[in-house]
């Protein structure tokens, strides 16, 4: 697992894309739970999709523009439609006006542009007639009574559904994440048949990612937390709109790989009327809180009907990649280090223990501290985003406080200056290995 899980632990920022046939409602991706629509009020959608602006090779270079080295996209939501070409359902991207396999299509550009790729997959399916209805928590159909006593044999189901991931991990090359949703009340685990899924996974793609969610839904941990973790447990956990407090680790201490799923405004699906974005800033320091706690950030786009990822997002992730041209080094290949959150910040370090980053996106009076280096430890100070030399002698203000290194921004060192970047100025520390 470990050497599995590597790449993953490096590369930090991935984008996440939700799109269907919710996409045209524009109401979110649960729109049919949540509204339980029936199935043949849901399909005008089906009957009407083709998003003719679709080109994932625009949204490839978006991602890597953004400073993203990976990029998961729904093959399959909960509403059982699919964007690829599955030989086991008609509910299909090339069964509709689009006639095209989407998934396909979005693995060749991003592969192109050099970025890993993952398929989410929905382990719940509403479409399907042997998925339960009547009852279910999630189904939309929960509270029709026409389906109540309906008998189905989920065993069906689970063939349809271990069939379709069988189908993506065969015909589409080498997947780098297999991105599972999700478990909930007594559908969890072996319900699922997770273990003989599982090994299916791992014989026919060997380095893939798993998430942990065959065994726990966004909220939960599973027993990759344990030291006895099942065949199903996970390589990662992933907390959803949140970001952990401080991390997440075993009760002994010891690290779990982690890696938070985020919106940038309210919604995963295309939503017209959802226009609470956050600012670039936000994303950048969220980022950074990630990393910061040895966990990644997978950062989610909505594309409309017609392909589009909103005008507002292609916004925000411009703004993310020019901040990520110059202080990447402080993202990729860093993590967590035992030092103090400062108040004005955060603090990464590189994996190899030669670098301490130090992200001030607060301007401090006087000069910058940092506790629990000492000036013999370093080798040197830079800022990250030009290479400018930095002091770290301090000033007469700072004799006073010896377990604190004291780097100077301003020249003078001035006790009021202006940041260099006001979303987050990163200081390179080298350090004496």
């Amino acid at each position: 697992m470990a050497n599995r899980i590597e790449w993953f632990q490096n590369d930090r920022f991935g984008m996440f894309i939700h799109w269907g046939l919710y996409a045209i409602p524009a109401r979110g991706e649960w729109v049919r739970s949540y509204e339980e629509i029936p199935v043949e009020d849901y399909q005008p959608f089906f009957d009407e999709f083709n998003p003719q602006n679709y080109n994932p090779k625009e949204w490839a270079k978006l991602a890597k523009e953004a400073g993203m080295k990976y990029a998961v996209l729904t093959s399959k939501h909960h509403d059982g439609f699919c964007l690829y070409d599955s030989k086991l359902t008609d509910y299909k991207s090339t069964n509709t006006p689009c006639g095209r396999d989407l998934v396909r299509e979005f693995l060749e550009a991003f592969r192109a542009e050099g970025i890993r790729v993952g398929l989410y997959f929905s382990i719940i399916d509403w479409y399907h007639p042997d998925y339960p209805h009547y009852g279910d928590r999630n189904h939309p159909m929960r509270n029709n009574e026409a389906y109540k006593g309906k008998e189905h044999n989920f065993d069906n189901y689970l063939e349809y559904m271990h069939g379709q991931v069988r189908e993506i991990c065969t015909d589409y090359g080498k997947l780098d994440i297999l991105w599972f949703d999700f478990s909930y009340d007594e559908m969890t685990g072996e319900k699922w048949r997770a273990t003989e899924l599982v090994n299916m996974v791992r014989e026919l793609q060997p380095e893939v990612l798993i998430d942990n969610r065959l065994e726990v839904s966004g909220e939960g941990f599973g027993s990759l937390m344990s030291d006895s973790p099942s065949v199903y447990s996970g390589d990662f956990v992933s907390p959803e709109q949140i970001i952990p407090p401080k991390g997440i680790r075993k009760p002994n201490g010891e690290p779990v790989p982690w890696e938070a799923c985020l919106t940038m405004n309210n919604t995963w699906g295309y939503n017209e009327f959802d226009k609470a974005f956050y600012k670039p800033e936000v994303v950048v320091r969220k980022l950074v809180e990630c990393v910061s706690k040895g966990g990644n950030m997978l950062l989610n786009v909505g594309p409309n009907a017609n392909g589009e990822i909103p005008e507002e997002s292609v916004e925000i992730l411009k703004a993310v990649g020019k901040w990520m041209r110059k202080n990447s080094k402080s993202i990729y290949n860093c993590g967590y280090i035992d030092l103090p959150k400062p108040d004005y910040g955060r603090i990464t370090a590189s994996n190899d223990g030669k670098y301490v980053y130090v992200h001030v996106m607060e301007a401090p009076i006087g000069p910058v501290p940092i506790e629990g280096i000492r000036k013999e430890q370093i080798k040197r100070v830079r800022l990250l985003s030009t290479g400018a030399e930095l002091s770290a002698e301090g000033n007469w203000t700072t004799h006073n406080y010896p377990d604190y290194l004291f780097v100077i921004l301003d020249a003078k060192g001035a006790p009021s200056y202006i940041l260099p970047d006001d979303t987050d100025t990163v200081i390179a520390v080298e350090l004496v290995c």
